[in-house]
Formats: C-alpha cells, structure tokens, sequence
C-alpha cells in the first residue's frame, strides 16, 4: 500500500468517525423530540425497525442543528430519499413540478380482434 493510499484511508475513516458521530448527537435528540412516525407517510416505527426511520435537515444543511429540532423531521428511509431526489431537481432544473402530459392515445390492442381472425 503506497503512502498516498494510507492517507486517503486515514482522512476517509476520520471523515466517516466525524459523521457517525454528529448523527448520533442529533438523531438521539431527534427521536427523543418527535414521535416515531413518518412525516410524510405517517408510517409507525418501533425499536424493532427504527433504523429505518431517519433524520432529515428541512434546509439541508447537516451542520444546523438547533436542540429545539426546528430544522429536524422524521422521515422513513424511502420518504428521505425522495425528499433529497427532489431537491436535487430544485437545484439542477429550478423546479420540482412535473410538467403536465397529455394522456396517451395509441392503444396496440385497438385492433386485436381482427388481428387474431387472421
């Protein structure tokens, strides 16, 4: 293992230490402030699944960490990624909306009767 690798190992492993350990701080206080509940599914947790139930920043910013939870919600796992998904369209297209589609018109089976005389 070359010198440069030893380092990037050490400053990855630091990095996932400094993260582990903030979350720890803010998700115990969070799951102490609101009730195990999704906020947007409103799906029920217990200690049995309670790793599923994650801690989302409402400005998305990881280090805002108020001890009153103003900037903490409860979210299920799929609700926090989709939450993020849509920010990150906010960022990369300037909106979050999907533009309106005309219902579609073709229909493949339209003439499937007189397809199946033949």
């Amino acid at each position: 293992m070359s010198t440069n690798e030893s380092k990037l190992d050490k400053v990855l492993a630091e990095a996932r230490d400094y993260k582990a350990s903030r979350e720890k701080g803010y998700r115990e206080q969070a799951l102490k402030l609101y009730p195990w509940v999704c906020g947007r599914c409103t799906r029920e947790f217990t200690h049995k699944n309670l790793s599923e139930l994650t801690v989302h920043h409402r400005d998305h910013n990881h280090d805002n960490n108020p001890s009153d939870g103003t900037n903490w919600e409860l979210l299920c796992l799929y609700c926090h990624d989709n939450e993020h998904s849509r920010f990150e369209e906010l960022i990369r297209y300037g909106s979050t909306k999907e533009a309106k589609q005309d219902a579609a018109t073709f229909n493949p089976f339209a003439d499937l009767k007189a397809m199946m005389k033949k």
